[in-house]
């Protein structure tokens, strides 16, 4: 197979709202090419100066290598034997955190371009189609309170709702990032409005932002809103508080979930076992890409839980889900950040084209790799700095 010439590192930025939460602001692109021409993309959510750095850093020593230099002349088809030397060869400044989320980026783009190679779509790649129809949630994310009510918040909300149902969606997650601006009784009587709009024949989730450190106040909010068929509580909890989750899941019958910012299986494995979710909901993008979150989907198999990636991002990481979602029989559910309910430029012009959406489900991804192309010209635009490997 034609091997790897050289990877193209790219930090894509776009003007961001103050003091909001938005990921999809800024994003670092890998592209990697082959001998024949041919390209695959892949992305990481991470703060995209810093994990240029860590892609295009020297080499020092043997487990402190460029990660550029490591992937010159191999098979990109050789994706799990890569991805090993990659974690080897960066072991020493990156075994996890960012140095985990850079490489996520190269494995998605070997992926991708491996697929191409072969002229077949990537979830072929990672096991095969184990459904017929995709399904993924709408986030309802109406942004940071800032100066508006509860009440401003929930109509925004509400409006955001009645949108993602019109393009298609039957399953929805509640942002409820309220913060100071509810009490938590009058964050259960938000969240019981939530489904009262939304009906009782909708999938409904709910994310709470990180809201408590107690899990007996999380455990409180949460008893109130059992009876409004919640599939799973995001983020109770602070993010590493891994007994806390423990105990939450064992008081409660709403599936308890968390681990996005995780990354490889080894942390996730902590997720499971120690903090008993339920759900796991590592990023394709940070966790390792696609070898990694196969091997976390078949880690989490084992325990009955599901894997539910978090996907908060541009269309690269849409379609990754897509596939993954496609191939894994354990993932009843994909965060789907619609291009059509999103503020950021990035998700709605950094890639083509985009699925169509019906009756809440979607059809298996089709075309050579990711099935998604750059745009070429918005990439020109707002690429902050380039770094060719």
């Amino acid at each position: 197979m034609p091997t790897i010439t050289h990877l193209d590192i790219l930090p894509i930025a776009t003007p961001a709202i103050a003091d909001d939460l938005d990921s999809a602001s800024e994003t670092l692109v890998v592209r990697v090419t082959d001998e024949n021409g041919v390209t695959g993309i892949g992305e990481c959510d991470a703060a995209a100066s810093v994990a240029e750095s860590f892609l295009t850093m020297p080499g020092a020593h043997f487990w402190n290598q460029s990660p550029m230099e490591i992937l010159q002349g191999r098979d990109p088809l050789e994706l799990r034997a890569n991805w090993e030397a990659l974690y080897e060869g960066t072991i020493y400044s990156g075994r996890r955190g960012l140095g985990i989320h850079a490489l996520s980026a190269i494995d998605i783009a070997l992926h991708d371009l491996a697929a191409r190679q072969i002229d077949q779509p990537v979830y072929k790649l990672i096991g095969g189609a184990c459904r017929s129809m995709l399904r993924p949630y709408a986030t309802i994310w109406p942004g940071m309170p800032h100066e508006r009510s509860l009440t401003q918040m929930l109509d925004a909300t509400f409006e955001l709702f009645e949108k993602a149902r019109e393009l298609g969606f039957t399953a929805f997650k509640m942002e409820v990032l309220y913060f100071d601006l509810a009490t938590d009784s009058q964050l259960v009587d938000a969240i019981r409005q939530g489904r009262k709009h939304l009906g009782d024949d909708a999938t409904m989730m709910v994310d709470f932002g990180y809201r408590w450190n107690d899990w007996h106040a999380a455990k409180w909010v949460i008893d109130r809103i059992e009876d409004s068929n919640i599939y799973f509580a995001e983020a109770a909890l602070s993010h590493d508080n891994l007994r806390g989750h423990a105990r939450l899941s064992k008081q409660t019958g709403v599936r308890i979930c968390g681990a996005e910012m995780a990354a490889t299986r080894f942390e996730i494995r902590e997720w499971i076992e120690v903090g008993k979710v339920a759900v796991v909901q590592p990023d394709i993008n940070r966790c390792g890409g696609f070898t990694e979150i196969i091997r976390i989907a078949e880690l989490a198999a084992m325990d009955g839980v599901q894997v539910i990636p978090h996907g908060w991002k541009t269309g690269i990481t849409a379609a990754c889900a897509r596939h993954f979602q496609a191939a894994c029989p354990n993932c009843e559910f994909i965060e789907f950040h619609a291009p059509e309910l999103s503020t950021s430029l990035l998700r709605k012009h950094l890639v083509s084209p985009e699925p169509e959406l019906r009756d809440g489900c979607m059809e298996l991804p089709s075309g050579s790799g990711l099935g998604i192309d750059l745009n070429d010209d918005f990439v020109r635009q707002h690429t902050v700095r380039r770094c060719d490997g």
